[in-house]
């Protein structure tokens, strides 16, 4: 059987299984089984094994667990309320302003989750009964809050950076240090694009009266910045333990999950039950998480087996075209698939073809590394599988529909295709702070 024969069949197989419901992890780890089988015979299990071992006790992504758990414990204490709290009181004057607190408030849970489900939920329980409570329009109430979680797969410590560092064999921390200012540009276009719909259309969101801010004195302002103070220390904590050399990211995230432990106590919203309910939420989504890494690592090993690198490579190679026509063939593809399949799914599937690409076309695997998860972080907004688009339908009220939702959703994706320009334009937005602190 030749090896495009055996790509079509290949993927075919995977969508189909993937749209009739079967786990993405499962469907690549049965295609990659059944035609390891059919094309080696059974002496192919034994090849394979080995190497899910290799991946279940790779060291960096032990980091996946720690920041898991970090995620996880502070989305059960009131940190996040009592961000929400503080920015509100502070942008409340403002048309649209508590559209911005919400991206503000969901760009710092970013930054001390990784994940993108934690910012979603938490704010979607948070900050849409409030905006709705206060007539915004629910596209942009629903809207910037799905964007504003979809940072937290960019912005450090993003899992899908980490898995993206373990099996490019690139360095996590220049792409944690990397991801920092697409990260905040990209919280800025969200803010930007609310305050400039708000002013000219102020019924999209409506400030606070002006009886409710009278009400609001100077002592209460400056008072609801206590609520900064806790998760800023356990960024500063986790990212310059990073940056500065004294630990590795997975020895980070220790400390990180250490941290939001000290969090939660402080809080007052500790306690053994609590620590029961997150310990098991943290396994569930971890062994989700490693059971796509496991089937995606299967498939892909038969496929790279079959020579299928060689023959992608000296396909691209003979393409009588600018290599940044390539480069941008490959945001397509990734942007594609991102409305098909789960993040690390695509990452698993794409990461062993486009990375002796990349360097074979003299691109920079750190600015392409960052850049492959800014277009990432569009799938979590596109239609029909996003997953934030489901996180948000499990927790809006009645009235709103999955097409209220996928509306909702497009403008942000947009504003995220001009961000992601703007990285691949000036790549030094990229490059230059791992620049400034590795070199």
């Amino acid at each position: 059987m030749s090896i495009e024969l055996t790509t079509v069949l290949m993927f075919i197989s995977m969508l189909v299984l993937a749209f009739m419901g079967l786990p993405i992890g499962f469907a690549l780890a049965g295609i990659g089984l059944i035609f390891g089988f059919v094309l080696w015979g059974p002496e192919s299990a034994f090849t394979l094994a080995p190497i899910i071992f290799s991946k279940s006790t790779n060291f960096i992504l032990i980091a996946i667990p720690l920041f898991v758990f970090m995620a996880n414990m502070l989305e059960r204490s009131d940190v996040a309320e009592k961000l929400y709290k503080a920015i509100h009181i502070w942008t409340g004057a403002l048309r649209g302003g508590l559209a911005i607190a919400t991206v503000g408030v969901c760009t710092v849970i970013a930054a001390l989750s990784g994940l993108s489900a934690t910012g979603t939920v938490t704010m979607g329980l948070i900050a849409l009964p409030e905006m709705l409570k206060r007539k915004y329009d629910k596209g942009i109430a629903i809207g910037c809050i799905m964007a504003g979680g979809a940072l937290g797969t960019l912005i450090p410590p993003s899992t899908d950076l980490i898995v993206f560092g373990a099996f490019a064999s690139v360095s996590v921390g220049r792409l944690f240090a990397g991801a920092i200012l697409p990260g905040l540009i990209l919280a800025t276009l969200f803010i930007v694009y609310i305050a400039i719909r708000c002013h000219f259309s102020p019924e999209l969101g409506p400030p606070l009266p002006r009886e409710e801010r009278a009400t609001i004195t100077w002592s209460q302002r400056f008072k609801s910045l206590q609520g900064l103070v806790l998760p800023l220390l356990l960024i500063a904590s986790v990212l310059g333990i990073i940056f500065s050399g004294v630990a590795t990211p997975s020895e980070a995230a220790a400390v990180g999950a250490f941290g939001s432990v000290i969090c939660a106590v402080a809080s007052r919203k500790f306690g053994l039950q609590i620590l029961k309910e997150v310990c098991y939420r943290s396994l569930r989504l971890t062994c989700l998480m490693m059971w796509i890494v496991f089937g995606a690592s299967i498939f892909v090993s038969v496929y790279t087996a079959l020579g299928a690198p060689e023959l992608i490579h000296d396909f691209v190679s003979v393409l009588p075209v600018n290599r940044w026509l390539i480069m941008v063939m490959m945001q397509v593809v990734i942007i594609g698939l991102g409305m098909l399949l789960e993040p690390i799914g695509i990452l698993m599937l794409t990461i062993p073809v486009f990375i002796p690409i990349i360097k074979d076309l003299g691109f920079d695997p750190i600015w392409f590394g960052v850049l492959f998860i800014v277009n990432l972080e569009m799938s979590y907004l596109t239609p029909p599988v996003g997953m934030n688009l489901f996180y948000m339908k499990g927790i809006v009220p009645q009235g709103i529909t999955m097409g209220d939702i996928y509306r909702s959703a497009i403008p942000f994706v947009g504003v995220q295709i001009v961000g992601l320009a703007l990285c691949m334009l000036f790549p030094q937005i990229i490059l230059w702070l791992p620049n400034q602190l590795f070199d």
